[in-house]
């Protein structure tokens, strides 16, 4: 997979793409992420991009040019045009997988006030949102589509695994982890995880992601269909926290 970036400070990128996961896909060539200076595709000779609203009102607006510029010489036969932006549909692990199936995503960044509406209505293929609230620019979401997006690429975790067990994977949120010590400072790791049924720890798991689900995100349940198996799970975990609560 290719992604480039275009926006007007590709030097926040350096250390994102430079540690972790991504720095070893992109070293084993599972995906090429690629900041891109929007600035370098202006015809301004003072390689200005911004200009004052029409109508008037406070700050700065991108203006279309750079932008056109830009995705022109991106833009290849499999390329998806994403502005991230405050109006755009929620992005979601759904969407994330959506877009992991793509070849070349080219992820449009605005800042100050906003982008001229053309960039929207003539080059974006998708608008993406990460969040109901204001960021100083795309950049931010910019780098949680991609870590979202490039650990779903295959063999970038290493354990596939890893991926289909995480939170929002399987419509729930994750359930707890434990490691070593087996008892620190009183808190114990949860016996059934020391026993080596694989059967047991399984359905400990689901019930424990249930839970966490239920106390946490309830409103995640509204979209899954339980199977039977569920529904014992969530009866117990109910008459469990009535238990706690002494109701």
């Amino acid at each position: 997979m290719n992604i480039d970036i275009v926006t007007l400070f590709p030097e926040i990128f350096d250390n994102f793409l430079k540690t972790s996961i991504l720095k070893r896909a992109q070293d084993e060539n599972k995906v090429r992420v690629r900041p891109v200076n929007l600035r370098d595709y202006s015809t301004d000779k003072h390689r200005s991009v911004d200009e004052p609203p029409y109508g008037g009102g406070g700050g700065m607006v991108i203006g279309p040019q750079a932008f056109f510029h830009a995705v022109s010489a991106l833009r290849g036969k499999d390329t998806k045009v994403v502005l991230l932006s405050p109006h755009g549909r929620l992005f979601t692990q759904k969407v994330a997988e959506e877009l992991a199936q793509l070849k070349h995503i080219i992820l449009l960044c605005g800042h100050y006030e906003g982008i001229d509406e053309r960039v929207r209505q003539q080059l974006a293929d998708d608008d993406i949102s990460i969040g109901d609230y204001v960021l100083t620019g795309g950049e931010t979401a910019a780098m949680v589509v991609i870590d979202a997006v490039v650990r779903l690429i295959p063999g970038v975790l290493g354990n596939e695994l890893s991926a289909s067990e995480e939170s929002f994977t399987m419509g729930l949120l994750e359930y707890p982890h434990y490691t070593r010590p087996r008892d620190y400072e009183g808190f114990k790791v949860p016996e059934v995880l020391l026993s080596g049924n694989h059967g047991e720890i399984n359905r400990w798991r689901r019930k424990e992601a249930l839970r966490k689900t239920l106390k946490l995100r309830a409103d995640l349940f509204e979209s899954l269909s339980f199977n039977e198996e569920d529904l014992i799970l969530i009866r117990e975990v109910v008459q469990e926290e009535l238990e706690r609560l002494n109701l």
